[in-house]
Parts: C-alpha cells; sequence; structure tokens
C-alpha cells in the first residue's frame, strides 16, 4: 500500500528524515517510535502529501507522489481521502463553527449531495458518542472531545489508511483506552493504521508492527512490536528510554519508565 525509497526531507537546511525505505501492507497496523524530532511527524506529513521528499521515492497503492502529482487537483484529492490524517493537535485541524460542519466538510468537499452528507454525520456522530453535540463550538469541547471530533472528521471520508500523529498525547486514561480499542477494531475491519505514539504502554494493542526511528533520522528498527520492546537496549540507544527503564511482563498492562517527551 505504502513504498518509501530512500526518502530524505530537511527543514531548512536541517535533516528531519534521511534514507528511509520502508514499505507498509494493506491492512496492517504499524507504530512509530522514536524520540522528539526523530522524523515520525514529518513522515506521515509526507505519506498525507503535506509535504513532498527532497530525495527518494514515494509510492502509493502503486502511484508516484511527486510535487507535480500533488499539484494536480484530482490526483491530490484522491490521495487525502484515501489516507486520513489526523494531527497531533486537534486545534489546528478544527476550524468550523460547530462540530456538523466539521464533519461534513470533508464529504461535502467530494461533492456528495446534502443528502449523503447528512448520513455520514449521522453516522459519525453515533459512532462516537457525540449525540447533542452537533450545533456546539469544537473550541469548547474538552482535549478528548476534540479528538474524537478530529476523528470522525478524517472517518467521515472512509479512508483506506488512517494516520495519527501522537493520538494519545493529553487524553485521560479512559479515552485513551476507549481509542486504542477502537483503532483495534478498525484495524480489523481493514483499515491500515499508522499511528507516531510515545504511549509505549499501549503500543502492543495499537500495533503489531513498530518502526523505531533514531536520532539520526534512519529506521533504527523494523520489528514486530513486542520484539522491539523487548529489546531494551535498543531503546535506550535511540534515547526513547533511559538508564531508569523497566516493563513488567504482563503485555496488556504493561508500565514504562520513559522520558516525558
Amino acid at each position: 500500500m505504502i513504498e518509501l525509497e530512500q526518502i530524505s526531507y530537511c527543514y531548512g537546511g536541517r535533516s528531519a528524515l534521511c534514507g528511509v525505505s520502508l514499505a507498509i501492507r494493506r491492512g496492517e497496523s504499524v507504530s512509530l517510535l522514536g524520540a522528539n524530532g526523530s522524523g515520525k511527524s514529518t513522515l506521515l506529513k509526507l505519506l498525507n502529501g503535506l509535504i513532498v521528499a527532497d530525495s527518494g521515492t514515494y509510492r502509493f497503492d502503486g502511484a508516484e507522489v511527486t510535487r507535480k502529482g500533488l499539484a494536480d487537483a484530482t490526483f491530490a484529492q484522491s490521495l487525502h481521502r484515501r489516507a486520513g490524517f489526523v494531527f497531533q493537535n486537534s486545534d489546528a485541524q478544527l476550524f468550523c463553527a460547530d462540530v456538523y460542519d466539521e464533519i461534513a466538510f470533508g464529504p461535502r468537499q467530494l461533492g456528495l449531495g446534502e443528502d449523503e452528507v447528512e448520513g455520514r454525520v449521522r453516522d459519525m456522530v453515533k459512532l462516537f458518542g457525540l449525540d447533542g453535540f452537533e450545533r456546539r463550538n469544537p473550541w469548547h469541547l474538552s482535549g478528548g472531545e476534540k479528538r474524537k471530533v478530529a476523528i470522525a472528521c478524517v472517518l467521515s471520508l472512509n479512508p483506506e489508511v488512517l494516520m495519527l500523529d501522537e493520538p494519545m498525547g493529553g487524553l485521560d486514561p479512559r479515552t485513551s483506552r476507549w481509542l486504542a480499542e477502537f483503532l483495534a477494531e478498525l484495524n480489523k475491519a481493514g483499515k491500515t493504521i499508522l499511528v507516531s505514539t510515545h504511549d509505549l504502554g499501549l503500543v502492543q494493542e495499537i500495533s503489531r508492527r513498530a518502526v523505531l526511528f533514531g536520532e539520526d533520522h534512519r529506521v533504527a528498527a523494523d520489528l514486530e512490536t513486542a520484539a522491539l520492546l523487548d529489546d531494551v537496549d535498543l531503546l535506550k540507544r535511540v534515547n526513547l528510554v533511559d538508564r531508569y527503564y523497566h516493563k513488567h511482563t504482563d503485555a496488556r498492562h504493561s508500565h514504562f519508565h520513559i522520558h516525558n517527551y
């Protein structure tokens, strides 16, 4: 579904991704791990077509994604419909006057009729337990409620791939647990899931595979999630955990002592 070959990208002359090669199969669930600034968020933006690599090749379902291609409105709309992106900061994603229009925005941009738009909004409101929120201003919602609206906006387009940047950030434990279980159910239903996260305690429930980025902005490891989390020396080497790190053995209730990035 996703193929990267020797992808590199710089911000103002500073490297963010360096020679990254990666393949994601349709229906996989993959966590992107690494210390702050290692390139995880940059990779998700690149995969969603928000930025374009300085060098290397990116193919989405066999079609090469280039600056020229993204300049074509039809191509760009297709990519953004098939690959949905949930930003780390929900406030950066929400801009309409009420929740209804937020969720309706994407389907309307696709040119769907208002009856179809209303049906999709209704489905998302029911799915995320947002009944009664339709005419509320998103800016007045709690952090967890904003996150639900942001994900509902993306899912209203029925994307094949769902990409989330630090989705657990700022959420209370109950909402974090709900989101982890929800992502697992989406994956079981056939969605390809990519999640950038520091929450090692939940990563095994989110994904079966984990890609670890080092501070040199390269892929340091690409392993089954359980195997990667068991490699404590590797996690310390890439500065994801410190020397006080320890892990309890119960995989469903693992607790990690990590840097507070």
